[in-house]
């Protein structure tokens, strides 16, 4: 199976009442450990991009064939997506053209006509190509430049209008922020999340920031109507503590322990155990 449009995943995780998990990929020891996580739990899932590790791994077209060599190579047959996260107007035409099965255009930071305008063309664009799109009202918080914005809550009537354009699945914020959760976070805002539910009837609706929000509140957040939710932070954490794991240990001292591929292979199975820990709590496990 080759990359496939996360509508449909997402239109049955609505259904079921289930979430499909977003992993972002920062590296490719990240395709394989979540591509494996996906197989052997038989998950749908969706790997992300966002701008800076799409720089880092050579650019969209480079991203989108390694992934599909990956999914060969490994033979995964679960529904995989490859995702534009929080991509820009220009970064979200390039991955249409460059590959990808699904983009977010993030008009979040445009006044809300302008949003509209941009992600009305986007959507065009990439349904013409079989391609799915999420789009995005009220910004999502976190950290830039060491200090933590508060995420904003969206307005329903502004996801009503962006539902309308034909998008298939809308990010709205309800208080959740990217990164590490700061001790004084004042948690999701379900209220919000009910109120924007009842404006764009049956459409899927994204969490981003889901590192570090408490279990009880995701479940939650699943009921009200969330069916994909972005994970990054965790799994990056997890990826460098099972490498220093590595090195406590001293095991680069042992008999060709200098191996990249041996140095980084904790790291992926720190990875894959997240991944699956998420899909768990998401309840996409078996749902492929």
């Amino acid at each position: 199976m080759g990359l496939v449009s996360a509508k449909a995943m997402l239109d049955d995780a609505r259904k079921g009442h289930y979430a499909v998990g977003h992993f972002n990929l920062n590296n490719m020891e990240g395709v394989r450990a979540f591509l494996l996580a996906a197989q052997e739990n038989h998950a749908p899932i969706i790997l992300g991009v966002s701008r800076g590790p799409a720089k880092y791994m050579g650019g969209y077209r480079t991203i989108s064939d390694m992934v599909r060599d990956f999914m060969n190579a490994l033979n995964i047959t679960v529904p995989v997506a490859l995702h534009v996260d929080h991509g820009t107007y220009e970064e979200a035409l390039d991955a249409i053209e460059n590959g990808f099965s699904s983009v977010m255009f993030d008009g979040s930071g445009y006044p809300i006509d302008e949003n509209i305008e941009k992600t009305r063309h986007v959507v065009e664009l990439a349904h013409a190509k079989g391609i799915s799109v999420e789009a995005e009202v009220g910004a999502i918080g976190g950290v830039e430049d060491g200090v933590i914005a508060m995420g904003e809550c969206a307005d329903p009537a502004e996801c009503a209008r962006i539902a309308a354009l034909g998008v298939d699945f809308l990010a709205a914020g309800i208080g959740n922020i990217h990164g590490k959760y700061p001790s004084n976070w004042r948690g999701l805002n379900f209220d919000v999340l009910a109120a924007i539910r009842e404006q764009v009837g049956d459409l899927p609706l994204v969490l981003h920031g889901g590192s570090g929000i408490p279990s009880e509140m995701v479940r939650k957040a699943i009921d009200l109507g969330i069916c994909k939710v972005n994970v990054n932070t965790e799994c990056q954490i997890a990826f460098t503590e099972g490498i220093k794991e590595y090195f406590i240990q001293k095991k680069d001292q042992e008999e060709r322990g200098y191996i990249p591929q041996t140095v980084l292979e904790p790291g992926i199975e720190a990875m894959k155990r997240v991944c699956i820990e998420k899909m768990t709590l998401f309840g996409s496990i078996g749902k492929a």
